[in-house]
């Protein structure tokens, strides 16, 4: 977890302090469950609540020795509690506390995501409607194709995250299991009500059947979720890097006072942020292949995901976090120029307007092929005059169109609002079912 693009809340979940904190109630709930069932004295629970404690330090000083955290753990516990710690761990495996614990954290995590994309949402909402009627551009292939409103940009930004929250709840929900099954899970040293217990204490849900670890698919889904999430904020922070550069800049990220574009070059406004976000993306995918290559396990367990999980699950579930919130900032501040967007938008001499020539001399009788290669040989000359000739122009100069078209057909072509007609329906789909 590197600082600069950490959160002190997501941080928390994933410090060893709260590691343990939930490693030791785990512990807890086990003896709780164990004395009502009458296995263990009612003393050990009570330790527990009343004395049971740890101390990192001490545990990264015992675990120097036996090479085992779980048991550098108890150590730790049993030398707050004295006598009464025979009776923790009774039963179980070291897999029964890490596994529930890392559910634990990542549901806590996910929590903490699904509130970004609530705020990231808002955001977006907010600013699409603002822009419902800003005619802009719209590009494929990076080239002008037909108008569009940046409000219906960002509306489509707006659906991808929302389908991401969907998968985010999902995930939450399919990782949110626990395993108290003992050695291989067969529940042969413990007896399944513990971890009923345990589930029902800590919000979670006993795992189908483990093998002693809980299945790694259900983190490979987790995992590849917030890749997908992370591919949503790129593809957006993408689109803010095109519209800023100088010879678009239809939008651009807010520009602080004082703020420093370059160091050699006092005019630069660089897209810092949207530029931070698609580096912060890749690292979030980068989680996921090794979280999918995690399923695969020696029989009924080994550790070779232990140390991958280790870093995978603090790093993606932080930058993610970190990245949601810088997104929603950036587009809450996001400059946009109106008057630029339609500038740019006329700047092709009126071609955005040629399949609706296309498809008014096809309804007059005109074959498809034959109108094609009408409009686009006058489409032609305007493209390589730079947009000086105006399409409309040639147009009503053509012998052919002239024949299948009179000037005021033609003319009424050139209408926007035929682009955008459709865009409260649009709207309605996108921001109804919230």
């Amino acid at each position: 977890m590197i600082p600069r693009y950490t959160r002190p809340e997501m941080a928390a979940i994933w410090e060893p302090e709260n590691r343990f904190k939930i490693w030791l109630e785990i512990e807890t709930l086990a003896c709780e469950k164990m004395a009502q069932l009458g296995t263990i004295p009612q003393s050990a629970p009570e330790a527990l609540r009343t004395k049971g404690g740890f101390d990192v330090a001490r545990i990264d000083e015992i675990e120097k020795e036996v090479r085992h955290d779980v048991i550098a753990f108890l150590t730790s516990v049993s030398e707050h509690i004295g006598e009464d710690s025979r009776y923790v761990h009774q039963g179980m495996t070291s897999s029964d506390v890490v596994d529930t614990a890392f559910a634990v954290q990542l549901t806590q995590s996910a929590d903490l995501l699904l509130q970004d994309m609530d705020l990231l949402l808002s955001a977006l909402e907010k600013r699409a409607r603002e822009h419902q009627d800003t005619l802009c551009v719209g590009r494929s292939h990076g080239i002008h194709a037909e108008p569009t409103t940046f409000g219906l940009k960002l509306a489509g930004h707006y659906a991808a995250f929302k389908r991401g929250r969907e998968r985010l709840k999902n995930a939450r929900e399919e990782i949110a299991v626990c395993t108290i099954s003992g050695a291989v899970g067969t529940y042969a040293t413990i007896d399944p009500a513990i971890e009923s217990y345990i589930a029902e204490k800590m919000g979670l849900k006993p795992e189908t059947i483990a093998t002693q670890v809980i299945p790694r698919d259900r983190h490979a889904m987790f995992f590849a979720t917030l890749g997908v999430i992370a591919s949503s904020i790129e593809n957006l922070a993408t689109e803010i890097r095109h519209l800023q550069r100088t010879e678009v800049r239809e939008a651009e990220e807010f520009f602080n006072p004082g703020q420093k574009g370059s160091s050699a070059m006092p005019h630069k406004r660089n897209p810092i942020l949207s530029e931070n976000l698609t580096g912060l993306a890749r690292l979030v995918r980068s989680t996921v292949i090794p979280a999918l290559e995690n399923v695969t396990l020696w029989h009924e367990r080994d550790i070779s995901h232990s140390s991958v999980e280790r870093n995978i699950g603090p790093d993606a579930c932080v930058t993610l976090d970190f990245a949601l919130s810088r997104l929603t900032g950036l587009i809450e501040n996001l400059l946009v120029y109106p008057d630029t967007m339609k500038a740019n938008l006329e700047k092709t001499g009126g071609l955005v307007f040629s399949q609706r020539v296309l498809l008014a001399l096809t309804q007059t009788g005109m074959s498809r092929e034959t109108a094609y290669r009408i409009v686009q040989q006058n489409a032609m000359k305007v493209w390589e005059s730079g947009g000086k000739l105006q399409f409309i122009d040639l147009l009503k100069m053509d012998t052919d169109i002239e024949k299948s078209l009179d000037i005021k057909s033609l003319e009424s072509i050139f209408d926007y609002t035929h682009y955008i007609e459709n865009k409260n329906m649009i709207f309605q789909r996108v921001f109804s079912c919230k």
